[in-house]
């Protein structure tokens, strides 16, 4: 972690201890006062779900996940054979053991990351980092939402876009924000229609990235407009340009993006809390699983 980094999350501990001591009674001059827990602002932390589940034959997955459940009286089997035991020998259980689960599911399956590797083998001129090699500090930081739910099906989220909503919110970006596109379709998880939405494209993704964004997030299936748009524009037009334009704008800027968000709705206001999205390190990935969680302070 550098030191601007580390900065910012002391400066979110404290504001955050800050709150809860105007909270709780008057302030006290700092001489006078034993010294602050400097948990003690997260203690009056919410905690908000930004995630999908895996789910078996999920159908807002073009790749549908698998999943075998494996129940309690087929656990105690397994446990006999492994232990060598009769069904009466687990007393404590009467005969059954444990329960456990078998997936057969893609790495951009539900609530996932997007490694820089995704996108192209290099990024910037270099090697392209894998989802085990991204930076912890691009994972946990100030959450920003831009809300683009007046926009159709198919339609482009433009740079003007992008620009337009936070000056409506009289926001500022700031480096390693946590950038997240509310487009409303994480309402349609579980459906088909949840494929319908619509996208950024190269020049709006790289005008984030350019203001130092490092994580971009979006309660839908792509960071991209649907397939079926990218395919009719390139009919159209013959213009390979049209194709992947936002996930391919991570070969000339190192950048990540968490797909399939959800419950952006729920958050109490644009801004003012944190977003951690830790992914699940799998080796040489190109995405990992995430739980994207919004911490809000209350």
């Amino acid at each position: 972690m550098n030191e601007t980094t580390g900065l910012k999350r002391r400066d979110f501990i404290r504001s955050s201890a800050a709150l809860t001591t105007a909270a709780i009674g008057g302030s006290v001059a700092a001489c006078d006062q034993p010294a602050a827990d400097p948990l003690a602002g997260l203690k009056n932390m919410r905690l908000l779900d930004l995630s999908v589940a895996i789910e078996h034959e999920a159908p807002g997955e073009l790749d549908k996940p698998k999943i075998w459940y494996i129940d309690h009286e087929q656990g105690g089997k397994t446990m006999q054979s492994i232990f060598n035991c009769d069904e009466d020998d687990l007393s404590f259980s009467e005969g059954c053991g444990w329960a456990s689960e078998k997936l057969l599911v893609g790495s951009h399956t539900a609530t996932h990351i997007d490694a820089p590797y995704h996108y192209g083998a290099m990024s910037e001129g270099r090697p392209a980092k894998r989802i085990d090699q991204v930076p912890l500090e691009w994972c946990f930081g100030p959450g920003v939402v831009l809300d683009m739910r007046s926009k159709a099906n198919g339609e482009l989220i433009s740079a003007a876009d992008l620009e337009a909503a936070l000056n409506a919110i009289e926001y500022e970006l700031k480096p390693l924000d946590i950038v997240m596109i509310h487009t409303g379709a994480a309402q349609r998880w579980g459906t088909p229609e949840y494929l319908m939405q619509p996208g950024l494209d190269r020049d709006s993704t790289l005008w984030l990235v350019e203001r130092g964004i490092k994580m971009i997030g979006i309660d839908a299936w792509t960071l991209d407009r649907p397939f079926d748009s990218m395919i009719a524009d390139f009919n159209a037009t013959g213009d390979g340009r049209v194709i992947w334009p936002a996930h391919f704008a991570g070969i000339t800027k190192e950048y990540c993006q968490i797909e399939k968000l959800a419950n952006l709705e729920q958050l109490p206001r644009p801004f003012g809390f944190y977003v951690s999205c830790l992914p699940v390190k799998i080796k040489d990935g190109s995405a990992g699983w995430c739980r994207a969680v919004a911490l809000i302070p209350e």
